[in-house]
């Protein structure tokens, strides 16, 4: 009787911990997005310099972002540093569309380093079992925003109007979140911009690693049973995939969930491909709510151009999901049977952020 009562109390205590830790984890999200836009309009000169030091025209911009997920590990961490810098008037337009999209392809590829790594490492597990769905992940990613990042580039100048005008009035009750600009001010004023910035960023990044943890909690076998089992439908998994990412904003947890179901054969890649795509557009959800926190209305009509054109092309994708699923499944296979041709990709996927950065640096 006891252990019945005590699993009871366990289970209606860890029902409850989800939303408090939920409600609690996204207003420190807001906190850490208000105290970063405090931060960087506070550090905006000696940011400034750093920024144009290190950036020589618009291409090194992708670089940047593309490297800086690499060493944060974190995508939305990297596209939140772009829209605060954009607020300070330290990047220019075509320079955050560029940056916000460079963060999601090094944040797709930092799950194929993890897996090479683990990989030459421990030598315990085949270069299939370890780079696996990272891998495919990361290609399906390649393909859409390799694409997305020129077209949406070249479009800017004719896109940015329309969706600014669309985007003018987007306030969503971000003006009650005025009440913290007393406390970022005192913040920012007593530590100083450059540890107030620092600090931001560690409690930006804080937010989402917790949020990911408190995922961890989840129930994902009832998850499995009542959305996942219907993947072999193409639209159902593409819709899936982004609302799973969107409402999480979490590509950890939306691609963790199916890896059991894929690792034991449930779930195919070829079901798979149309949930990682909606996946990739999800992730951009928690990017478009700093823009609006952050009130910048070009910041949120540049997000959501990278979004529109995101959407437009995988929905291309997905209607013609035969033949460009072959086209994925070829380099993929072709990457995992050879060893060496993996090593050199893996190698160019460090050395093309670094030449957009450095190439510029020494011929400018």
């Amino acid at each position: 009787m006891d252990s019945r009562l005590s699993r009871a109390v366990d289970r209606i205590s860890s029902v409850g911990r989800l939303p408090l830790g939920t409600v609690g984890t996204v207003l420190l999200f807001l906190f850490a997005v208000q105290l970063l836009g405090a931060a960087t309009d506070a550090a905006s000169p000696l940011l400034r310099r750093l920024f144009f030091r290190v950036v020589v025209g618009d291409a090194a911009a992708l670089g940047l972002s593309w490297l800086a997920a690499y060493a944060l590990g974190n995508g939305s961490v990297v596209a939140a540093l772009a829209l605060s810098l954009f607020t300070a008037d330290i990047v220019s337009v075509p320079q955050l569309f560029l940056l916000v999209a460079g963060s999601r392809l090094g944040a797709a590829a930092i799950v194929v380093f993890v897996g090479a790594l683990d990989f030459f490492q421990k030598k315990r597990y085949t270069l299939q079992e370890s780079v696996s769905l990272g891998l495919l992940a990361f290609l399906l990613t390649l393909s859409i925003y390799l694409p997305v990042t020129a077209l949406g580039y070249v479009a800017l100048p004719w896109l940015r109007e329309p969706l600014q005008a669309l985007t003018q009035n987007w306030s969503l009750g971000v003006r009650s979140l005025s009440v913290l600009e007393p406390l970022t001010a005192a913040i920012t004023a007593r530590a100083g911009p450059a540890l107030t910035f620092a600090l931001a960023v560690a409690l930006l990044f804080g937010s989402l690693t917790l949020f990911d943890r408190l995922l961890g909690t989840v129930d994902t076998e009832t998850l499995r049973e009542r959305f996942f089992s219907r993947l072999q439908h193409t639209w159902v998994s593409f819709a899936v995939g982004l609302l799973v990412t969107g409402l999480t904003t979490s590509v950890a947890f939306s691609l963790g969930v199916v890896v059991p179901l894929y690792n034991r054969d449930y779930v195919t890649r070829e079901e798979l491909v149309p949930y990682v795509l909606g996946a990739n557009i999800g992730t951009l959800f928690d990017t478009v709510l700093v823009a609006v926190v952050l009130e910048s209305a070009v910041g949120v009509a540049v997000v959501l151009e990278l979004l529109v054109v995101a959407t437009g092309l995988t929905l291309a994708a997905l209607f013609a999901l035969g033949t460009y699923s072959r086209g994925i499944f070829t380099a993929y296979d072709r990457l995992l049977d050879d060893r060496r041709l993996f090593v050199a990709f893996a190698i160019v996927l460090l050395a093309v952020p670094l030449a957009l950065v450095l190439v510029p640096l020494a011929t400018g």
